[in-house]
């Protein structure tokens, strides 16, 4: 079943892929803010959350943030990451830069030694703001589930214009210092058949990975809830097949 994140702070929870991280939700407690509607989505369906469409302010984050950081630090048990992601896409946020100046503070301050991480699907990166911001933390780890604009309808209905293309350029744009996040699956949705994992699809989104040149790149499956009850997750195995030719390429990934 899937589910939204209540609060603005949650967690700890250990992350596949980041270690002990501590969450951060900038999106609206009480419902989905997205602007894509991934089929995989942990969170449900955008229309299956019309709530209130406020996003949590800039003060209430970092007065969250600030109250969780002390508790855990006179615990003695600090985040190794603190990771912006929540009830849908974080860099949407009309002030995400702010945030973001005030939580490096903050883990300056208090948990110097965790990182500052953000999952995004990468379609805010026309607003210069949110470039900077993602510049500036430890680990901007950015959505690219195919190479073909046709599958990311399919997969991510994005909300709005978006080309796979456009994308690219933009991440192309951080010269390197980003980290490309790939889900991997298959199975039908709405009488479509969709499946990533194709030789044609594979091929493709490595010749994008090389033009990207990420320092890493994170591929993973399905492991909670979806909303499209009908998909499938790709095996360890598989997973670890294809991190081998991102291998190949010089660059890091690793599989979750």
């Amino acid at each position: 079943m899937t589910a939204l994140y209540p609060d603005i702070i949650y967690g700890p929870v250990r992350s596949r892929r980041l270690g002990l991280s501590l969450g951060v939700n900038l999106l609206p407690l009480t419902s989905k803010l997205c602007s894509f509607d991934c089929i995989y989505c942990e969170c449900g369906w955008n229309d299956e959350h019309r709530g209130q469409r406020r996003f949590n302010s800039r003060e209430s984050v970092r007065e969250a943030l600030e109250a969780t950081l002390v508790r855990m630090a006179g615990e003695g048990a600090l985040p190794d990451v603190i990771t912006f992601a929540g009830n849908g896409e974080p860099t949407m946020h009309p002030d995400f830069e702010g945030v973001i100046d005030d939580t490096l503070a903050l883990r300056d301050r208090y948990a110097p030694a965790a990182k500052v991480s953000v999952l995004s699907n990468a379609t805010q990166l026309h607003r210069e703001s949110v470039c900077r911001a993602l510049r500036r933390v430890d680990n901007n780890i950015l959505k690219l589930d195919s190479a073909f604009d046709e599958t990311v309808q399919a997969m991510n209905k994005p909300c709005g214009s978006y080309t796979v293309a456009d994308t690219v350029e933009r991440l192309k744009s951080f010269d390197g210092n980003i980290i490309v996040q790939t889900m991997l699956l298959r199975g039908e949705c709405d009488g479509v058949r969709i499946d990533n994992t194709t030789e044609a699809e594979v091929e493709a989104w490595l010749r994008l990975v090389q033009e990207i040149a990420p320092r890493q790149v994170m591929l993973y499956s399905i492991a909670r809830d979806t909303p499209c009850q009908t998909l499938e997750k790709v095996s360890h195995e598989e997973l670890e097949r294809i991190a081998e030719r991102v291998s190949q390429l010089g660059i890091v990934c690793s599989v979750a």
